[in-house]
């Protein structure tokens, strides 16, 4: 029963929250994701709109409690939720919280919170730790930096190191490590290659991921999101690559 009060909970928060958030008003619509940031211009996409705002320049760091929620393969969600505690024009302070792989009964693969910044620049960094039934918990230190960013195009790196702590007797700490490289083109279709490296196993995974954006509006949007992943280890007898594929909604409060 702890996954329903958890997502009761994070409901509440953004709820109470969003009374207390105001936005400046800009000609531009900024879609975050976990691995991508879009801006879209309303003087082109909702010129119905374009009168409502002021005139000024985009931005890339959200004043709105926003949310996530997606779907795996094997049939579980994924929620995710943001809300902004302090900044201004070109920095933000946010609280963030996850639940990962919940099954509908009470069950789910990992939850967690902690603190993420954003820069206006489309930079950022997060401190968060989660629990994994079944594991330990794990400190995750994560960075990602824009490299290129104009009305077509945007290119973002990104790095992560995580520490897993077990809680089975004398199975040591142990780290992971990895990177990715985002790409995105009009706003609207986009690519990424991931890896990420575990020592105490010898293992390496690798994916290659694509989204597509179904649908968007003011307040919502519905991504498409397939590719390919595999593992790599002497300990594994095969490595091969596995499709996965899904759907990823998000809703700006």
């Amino acid at each position: 029963m702890i996954l329903p009060k958890i997502i009761v909970f994070a409901v509440l928060i953004i709820s109470v929250s969003c009374r207390h958030l105001t936005e400046n008003l800009h000609p531009y619509l900024v879609v975050e994701d976990n691995d991508s940031i879009r801006v879209y211009k309303l003087e082109e996409e909702f010129p119905e709109e374009s009168h409502l705002f002021n005139e000024g320049s985009a931005t890339r760091v959200r004043r709105q409690a926003h949310g996530n929620i997606n779907s795996n393969p094997d049939g579980t969600t994924n929620f995710a939720a943001k809300i902004p505690i302090t900044g201004g024009d070109k920095n933000m302070l946010s609280a963030v919280g996850t639940v990962n792989a919940a099954n509908g009964k009470g069950g789910y693969g990992a939850a967690g919170g902690g603190l993420a910044w954003d820069n206006v620049k489309g930079h950022g960094a997060s401190l968060t730790g989660q629990h994994i039934p079944g594991l330990g918990n794990q400190m995750t230190a994560a960075g990602k930096m824009n490299l290129f960013h104009n009305d077509k195009h945007d290119v973002t790196a990104s790095a992560f190191g995580t520490r897993t702590f077990p809680d089975k007797p004398n199975f040591p700490t142990f780290d992971t490590y990895g990177g990715n490289v985002g790409y995105t083109y009009d706003n609207k279709v986009g690519a990424s290659l991931g890896m990420a490296h575990t020592d105490v196993f010898k293992k390496t995974d690798y994916s290659m991921m694509g989204n597509m954006n179904l649908f968007k509006d003011r307040s919502s949007s519905l991504d498409f999101n397939a590719g390919m992943h595999k593992s790599v280890s002497p300990y594994m007898p095969t490595s091969r690559w596995e499709p996965t594929a899904g759907l990823s909604f998000t809703r700006w409060f």
